[in-house]
Formats: C-alpha cells, sequence, structure tokens
C-alpha cells in the first residue's frame, strides 16, 4: 500500500456490498495523521460521531471534520452538493490528506463532468499560496454507479483500490498510474485491525495453471480395450437407421411431392366463377378501377 502515500491526486476506494470501504479509509486517515499531515473529511453518509469511532484521541485531535450528513437538504450549509465539496480547502505547505465519505453521495446529486471538474481543481491545490499538491481519498460505492461514471473517475485518479475476495480476508487490488503513463497493478490480502492499524500481506504466486485431468471414458471402448475413445457412447440419438427405419422412410411421401393424378387435378381448368355485386357507397371509375390515383 505504499503508493497510496506517495504523492498527491485522487485516489479512489471502491468497495461493494460484500466488502465496505469505509475501515480502509480511515486506517488511511489515521496512517497519514501519524505522520504529521493534515487531514480533512467531508462526511456526507455517516454522522460525524459515528466516523469518529474508533481514532485514537491525537487522530481525532488533528481531524478537521465537515459535516454534511446533519444537513442534507442545505437548510444552513452550502446550497448546491459541489459547493460542500468546496469545503476542503488546501492550506500552508504541510502534506494535506483531504478525505470524501462519499464520492457516490455527490455523483448521485450532481452530474459526473462537474464532478470531475470540481476534484481536478481540489487535487491541483493552490500554487499562489505555495501549499502542497493534496491526496484526496474518495469513498465509491462502485455497484450504484454504470460503467461511464466510474471510468471518468477512473481516468482522473492516480490510483483505485478494490476491495473483492471470496474468503475470509479481503483482496486490495491496486491499481497505481505512475507520471509516466505507465500503470502497474499489484493485488494483497488486506486486514484492518480493531485499532484502525492496516496489515497487508502479498498473494502467494500462483505458478502456472495446472494441466486439467483426463475425462473419464465410458462405452464399449474403454481404456481397457486399448484406450481407444468411442466419441458416440454417450449419444442420445442414433447416427444409423435400421432396415425397419429405412422402408418406413421409404414408404413416406414428401409434402412437396405430388402424385401425378394430384397434378392433373390441379392443372384442370376450373368451372367456378367469382360474382361481385356493387355497394352503394362504391363508386366505380373505369378509368381508375383501384382509386390510386385519386389524391
Amino acid at each position: 500500500m505504499e503508493t497510496l502515500a506517495a504523492g498527491g491526486g485522487l485516489v479512489l476506494l471502491r468497495d461493494s456490498l460484500e466488502w465496505e470501504g469505509r475501515s480502509l479509509l480511515k486506517a488511511l486517515i489515521q496512517e497519514a495523521s501519524h505522520k504529521g499531515e493534515q487531514v480533512q473529511v467531508l462526511g456526507c453518509e455517516v454522522s460525524e460521531e459515528e466516523f469518529r469511532d474508533g481514532f485514537d484521541p491525537e487522530t481525532n485531535s488533528r481531524l478537521v471534520y465537515h459535516d454534511v450528513f446533519r444537513d442534507p437538504w442545505a437548510w444552513t450549509g452550502p446550497g448546491r452538493p459541489l459547493e460542500a465539496l468546496a469545503l476542503l480547502r488546501p492550506t500552508g505547505s504541510v502534506p494535506l490528506t483531504l478525505a470524501v465519505d462519499s464520492l457516490s453521495w455527490l455523483l448521485l446529486r450532481a452530474p459526473c463532468p462537474a464532478l470531475c471538474q470540481a476534484l481536478r481543481t481540489l487535487t491541483l491545490g493552490d500554487p499562489s499560496t505555495g501549499s502542497r499538491r493534496p491526496r484526496v481519498l474518495g469513498l465509491l460505492h462502485q455497484e450504484l454507479h454504470a460503467d461511464g461514471p466510474l471510468g471518468s473517475l477512473a481516468h482522473l485518479a492516480v490510483a483505485e483500490v478494490t476491495l473483492g475476495g471470496t474468503g475470509p480476508r479481503a483482496t486490495a487490488q491496486i491499481r497505481h498510474r505512475r507520471p509516466g503513463g505507465r500503470v502497474t497493478e499489484q493485488t494483497h490480502l488486506l486486514s484492518v485491525l480493531p485499532d484502525l492499524s492496516l496489515r497487508t500481506q502479498d498473494l502467494p504466486s500462483q505458478g502456472p495453471p495446472a494441466a486439467p485431468p483426463p475425462p473419464a471414458f465410458h462405452g464399449r471402448w474403454g481404456p481397457g480395450a486399448g484406450g481407444a475413445v468411442d466419441p458416440t457412447a454417450d449419444l442420445t440419438f442414433n447416427l444409423h437407421l435400421s432396415e425397419e427405419e429405412k422402408e418406413a422412410r421409404a414408404a413416406l411421401t414428401l409434402p412437396y411431392q405430388f402424385s401425378s393424378e394430384k397434378q392433373r387435378s390441379l392443372l384442370r381448368p376450373s368451372p367456378a366463377r367469382i360474382f361481385y355485386e356493387l355497394d352503394s357507397d362504391d363508386d366505380l371509375d373505369q378509368d381508375d378501377p383501384d382509386d390510386d390515383l385519386d389524391v
């Protein structure tokens, strides 16, 4: 996880219903606080008391918290969702970590292009004041959004952490974009301890995939008969007809084959005639019998 601490820019923490990412966000905040960084948090989804729960006293004393959760309709605070993002103000030359809990809350209330522009401005810092480029940690609930907004935010981010896994421990897939444009990917086993300390472990090398076992042979030509395999052993239909089936097929008359008697009956002229009596509303025009010229 060292790549998340180097330099500034947007770092996406993508979680899911199976693996929540707020614990990882709080662990990174506490780690930044212990390094002497200034930390500001924009809280939108949980109360300030719930978010501060678990931090040590030192982190809680240094943490600057901007509470949007208590005023979701902006009765006393910012009038628009992106105005809440402007509460995070880089100040001074001390390394700064800004945390947004969560970007999904903003993305569901503001257009994606406007949010990307605001995040871009936020990650650049303020060169006029001499402040460093801040690191912005954005929690993102990826199952709430379509591929388009997720791709836009991923293009803007310098690093992505996608939580997943199938066992009791989560895996963190880290995708880091280097300044030269090169992209590296790493996968770690991840554990967030009760004191919000972070423990990671590299996944063991998987090695080349094992060859699949040979299929089980059934039928008359099994392994005991020279190892030859009968490809027709488990078929649900016959490949050949018996003599009785061949005779029955030859006796059938196909629907498009007519006997000579039926052909003569079809070609013989019929004495039937068609009579049509005009209705009172019919307007028979000899020059235009089908009324296709009446426009």
